[in-house]
């Protein structure tokens, strides 16, 4: 299927314009190895105009045209967006198809949940409206006390590949809804939705410069970004080396960070489930979004009196997932975003063999697709806590198997890694299932299922996974300042010293 790909500029200010250096970068249909367009390759020099504009947003008319106005003023860009990307989403949906190569019926969910993340924070910045000069309460009646809410000013946000315009909306969503402007640099590999969603913002009317959009590569655009002294803070998700990076660059202006970084999730199945349900949901937690989530359940600790028999029906359920083209009907497994991360994935497979490890099944490329970053769903037995694929994160279609012989000995395991974004446990027992959950060093648990995930609760992990918390509630305060007001109401004096 051929889909027209738009050519786009950058957008600063609410106008498309060429990028200073005029270069772009060309986007690659993973499923075809095919170059289908290009998009505008930022440096800084564009970083500069950009948070120029977010800037002048932020003050202009005092802050009145955006800062400053009311939680339920900025609600209706919102919900205006929201309804402009349904308007739009079949446009959306084929483009970011092809753009990052996961299955169709995946993306129609994704852009479904971009409207739904916008009308959530409409309704998280119409509740800031009440939660302003929220009262505290002192011991001493002289003096009165308050809360204001204020937007922390320009923020910089950097956004993944794996869910392009859906992880840029869980950062722009509850920026704008917290009243800062924004710049937004998307991975260069999937670009091409974010860059559409300019086009959205003038649309609607959203004023200049509140939100401004940058392609371009990490060192060219993002590192600029990152350390320009004139943005607020930083919201980042990404790979934890890079986010190392990034908290060490901020770290130079002391500026706040939101981090959501890498994982090697746990799932850990007891030996009181049913059998099929347990596996259909083990390889929907590693296989979905081909291979390619942070919160990839990609470890699983099955109960060694089930083992053989679970592994069978997991061998099973993943030899019927269909691997095609994205636009096939009923595709379930597409390629991986580029020719790097297919070679970083084989090696991982590679290392695994080397290293004594067998490979259950998948492994390779599929035989019927000789084109396109395809690699078959790969389940890894025989496993030691020390081989790297156990230790690392893949991001592929790769799902590595151990058994446990007791909840202590699982704890111990799930909990033995550098990671800490989610895990999943499965039993009948929901007993054990919340000890379990309290035991385990995550910022998420899925219990008797793995990857729902939701706007309206917290995101965001702990250790190496990064910190912070995006959606839900929590998602606003990201972007929001506390400040305290408190004043004395007595026409008394003070009385501390002497009267002259």
């Amino acid at each position: 299927m051929s889909i027209p790909i738009p050519s786009r500029q950058l957008f600063i200010d609410g106008e498309w314009r060429e990028p200073i250096k005029r270069n772009r970068i060309p986007i690659i249909n993973p499923a075809t190895e095919e170059t289908v367009g290009d998009i505008p390759a930022a440096t800084a020099e564009d970083v500069e105009a950009a948070v120029s504009a977010a800037r002048k947003a932020l003050q202009r008319n005092k802050g009145r045209d955006w800062a400053a106005t009311s939680g339920a003023h900025r609600a209706r860009y919102l919900r205006a967006i929201a309804a402009k990307v349904s308007e739009r989403k079949d446009h959306f949906v084929k483009l970011e198809t092809v753009d990052s190569g996961k299955p169709l019926d995946e993306v129609v969910l994704d852009i479904d949940d971009v409207s739904t993340c916008f009308e959530y924070f409409a309704g998280q910045a119409e509740a800031l409206d009440d939660k302003q000069k929220y009262p505290v309460k002192l011991p001493m009646d002289r003096f009165k006390s308050h809360v204001l809410r204020q937007p922390i000013g320009v923020v910089g946000l950097i956004s993944p590949w794996n869910y392009p315009l859906l992880m840029a909306t869980w950062k722009i969503a509850p920026a704008l809804a917290a009243g800062c402007t924004a710049v937004l640099k998307p991975s260069e590999l999937a670009s091409v939705t974010c860059l559409e969603f300019g086009e959205v913002c003038n649309e609607v009317g959203l004023p200049p410069g509140v939100l401004n959009i940058l392609s371009g590569l990490g060192p060219d655009a993002g590192a600029p970004l990152v350390s320009h002294p004139d943005v607020d803070k930083i919201a980042f998700t990404g790979s934890s080396a890079t986010g190392s990076k990034v908290m060490g660059s901020a770290a130079q202006l002391v500026k706040p960070v939101t981090l959501e970084l890498g994982g090697k999730s746990p799932i850990i199945v007891f030996e009181d489930n049913d059998l099929d349900i347990a596996a259909e949901w083990a390889i929907f937690g590693c296989f979905w979004t081909n291979g390619q989530i942070c919160s990839a359940t990609s470890r699983l600790l099955v109960h060694e009196s089930i083992a053989a028999e679970f592994i069978d029906r997991l061998v099973k359920w993943t030899q019927k997932i269909k691997i095609s083209d994205p636009f096939e009907e009923g595709c379930r497994l597409g390629p991986v975003i580029s020719k790097g991360q297919y070679d970083k994935i084989m090696k991982y497979i590679s290392t695994a063999k080397s290293e004594g490890a067998t490979i259950l099944c998948g492994g390779s490329r599929p035989e019927h697709l000789k084109k396109g970053y395809y690699i078959e769903p790969t389940i890894v037995t025989d496993i030691s806590t020390s081989m790297q694929i156990w230790r690392e994160e893949v991001f592929g279609p790769v799902l590595c198997v151990k058994t446990f012989s007791s909840e202590d000995e699982a704890i111990e395991l799930a909990n033995d890694t550098q990671y800490g974004l989610a895990a999943a446990v499965f039993s009948k027992d929901l007993d054990r299932c919340e000890r379990v959950t309290k035991a385990l060093e995550v910022g998420a648990v899925w219990v008797n299922c793995s990857q729902p995930c939701f706007c309206h609760a917290p995101w965001g992990g702990v250790k190496r996974s990064g910190f912070g918390r995006e959606l839900g509630e929590w998602g606003i305060e990201n972007y929001l300042n506390i400040k305290q007001v408190t004043s004395d109401i007595s026409d008394e004096p003070w009385g501390w010293y002497k009267s002259p």
